[in-house]
């Protein structure tokens, strides 16, 4: 579809949602980035999954690259609260190869500088990490952390500053923390350096409105049919 197309399936799909719902389509839309994406590599609880996925959503974040060489990533709902419905999510779980390699090979083409968050010698503090170019935020398993490969393939090395004992933060707080820092940060800049295009707000306000309204994707094809006669 043309851009006209999809603005008059948007205007008549609206018509089958409230008018609360369809502001707020619009309103989060604005606030959604592709800036920064963010990467999860072989997570395992299904607890913890959910809390990363929730966490992006409230960020603001839209692309979530999840990788599943070892482990499958499942959702508890009553975590996500149907977080994932409002993500767009990469699955790299294609059996006999390296899903983290396609992954970050993907992500390269794509422009992003690699970030990985574990402590390195070479690390950084995540309050200092540049963000004048695109980022994708790399995390690991619950235990182990990033696999060798993606440390190997990583551009930047951050750290979250700890003041106590523990040594680490459990991987969703990672996940918000890091998140909260640098879409702060993010939004202190002019929109048009962060937001979405015109074109990627038109493509998702389809789908959001799409996913709201009961029968939604028969509606959509009834529209597009009838446009096509």
């Amino acid at each position: 579809m043309n851009p006209e197309q999809k603005r008059s399936l948007i205007n008549h799909l609206q018509e089958f949602a409230t008018p609360e719902r369809s502001r707020k389509i619009q309103t989060i839309l604005r606030e959604r980035t592709r800036q920064i994406a963010v990467v999860l590599e072989d997570l395992y609880q299904p607890h913890n999954a959910s809390a990363c996925l929730r966490s992006c959503d409230s960020f603001g974040i839209q692309d979530v690259h999840i990788i599943e060489n070892r482990n499958r990533f499942d959702l508890n709902r009553e975590v996500s609260v149907g977080s994932d419905r409002w993500l767009t999510l990469h699955r790299y779980n294609r059996p006999d190869i390296n899903n983290t390699e396609t992954c970050l090979n993907s992500l390269k083409k794509q422009g992003y500088l690699l970030v990985a968050t574990t402590p390195h010698t070479d690390d950084i503090s995540i309050h200092d990490l540049p963000l004048d170019r695109k980022i994708a935020l790399m995390f690991g398993t619950e235990l182990t952390g990033l696999s060798d490969g993606a440390i190997s393939r990583a551009d930047r090395f951050v750290k979250i500053p700890m003041f106590g004992f523990s040594e680490s933060f459990n991987i969703s707080v990672s996940v918000a923390l890091c998140l909260y820092e640098t879409t702060t940060r993010l939004r202190e800049q002019p929109p048009q350096t962060w937001g979405l295009s015109e074109a990627e707000i038109l493509d998702l306000e389809v789908a959001w409105l799409r996913q709201s309204i009961r029968g939604g994707p028969q509606i959509e094809a009834r529209f597009l049919s009838q446009s096509s006669c």
